[in-house]
């Protein structure tokens, strides 16, 4: 192959759960910027949802947002029939809605496991089947966000890290199921990333500054980087993606 190599998604159709801001927006704006045209799932306040959306609009493609706990699951028919009737179909699913208890694991209620993994591990599930079904011959590509506490124990992480090791098995057993349909599932997992989230731990500070400190690329991920990986993913580059699991961290996770 000579010459350029460029991503250009023109056309094609995408959703972005947990997109109204951080990594959620970055991914979504990414996208848009390729050519695709985008739904932004939110769950709370609709004014960042609407930002993401006039940012996508801004590059010149469409936008729609639509309020849904995607924990909920026997919500997500409407949004994906509202995809449906805006777009036509879908290409790409992003699922990166998120949330979670922040507690030392003795500490965990048993809601609190539920809730942190219905968000952030089991509402893949009906997300890809929904998506999937929109996806058509053509097939597509399903990307989840999974984070470093799937494999390395955090302090107060336990229930976040349990529900995204989660997700990268079930990642690895729908990229099986659907790889003969052309569709490829994989995940990216974040290292650092200064986001809302962050907010909820106690020594944001510290932990921002020992990762930055011990970060061999010299400084924390940013959602732009994630979203790169994203695009990436996204495209016709990643057709011998299957099932895997990117870590995006400048290099974090390999110091020990």
């Amino acid at each position: 192959m000579s010459g350029n190599v460029g991503i250009d998604l023109s056309g094609k159709k995408a959703l972005v759960t947990g997109g109204s801001r951080g990594i959620g927006r970055a991914i979504a704006i990414r996208l848009a910027e390729a050519g695709c045209d985008v739904a932004i799932n939110y769950l709370r306040s609709r004014k960042p949802a609407q930002e993401t959306a006039e940012a996508v609009e801004a590059r010149g493609r469409k936008a729609f947002t639509y309020k849904v706990n995607v924990a909920q699951t026997e919500k997500l028919g409407d949004m994906f029939a509202a995809i449906e009737e805006e777009f036509g179909r879908l290409d790409i699913l992003v699922s990166n809605a998120a949330s979670g208890v922040i507690k030392p694991a003795m500490e965990l209620t048993n809601r609190h496991w539920h809730w942190t993994m219905d968000i952030n591990a089991a509402a893949l599930l009906p997300l890809a089947q929904h998506a999937s079904k929109l996806m058509g011959e053509e097939g597509g590509h399903i990307i989840a966000v999974s984070s470093l506490g799937a494999v390395r124990a955090i302090p107060n992480y336990a229930a976040v890290g349990a529900s995204k090791a989660a997700l990268e098995s079930l990642v690895r057993h729908l990229a099986v199921e659907l790889a003969p349909s052309n569709i490829r599932v994989n995940a990216i997992s974040a290292g650092v990333v200064d986001t809302d989230a962050l907010k909820h731990f106690s020594n944001r500070s510290e932990l921002l500054d020992e990762s930055a400190r011990r970060t061999p690329a010299g400084r924390l991920t940013e959602p732009s980087d994630v979203a790169d990986a994203a695009l990436f993913l996204a495209s016709d580059l990643a057709e011998m993606m299957v099932g895997q699991t990117i870590v995006v961290d400048g290099g974090y996770s390999i110091m020990g």
